[in-house]
């Protein structure tokens, strides 16, 4: 195997790695979004019922 294929095997990888770690990240950004979403309707939930906000 040349040094051109093995830069290419490579660079191919930390691509693929990337691609994952970003779609890690996506996925936890929308996981944050979904759960101030929710907090955010049950605070304002308790608030309509004149309760207080955690």
């Amino acid at each position: 195997m040349g040094q051109d294929e093995t830069q290419h095997d490579r660079r191919t990888q930390e691509r693929a790695e990337i691609a994952a770690r970003l779609a890690r990240f996506k996925s936890t950004q929308e996981k944050f979004a979904r759960e101030r979403k929710e907090y955010a309707r049950q605070a304002w939930r308790k608030a309509d019922r004149g309760e207080a906000a955690e």
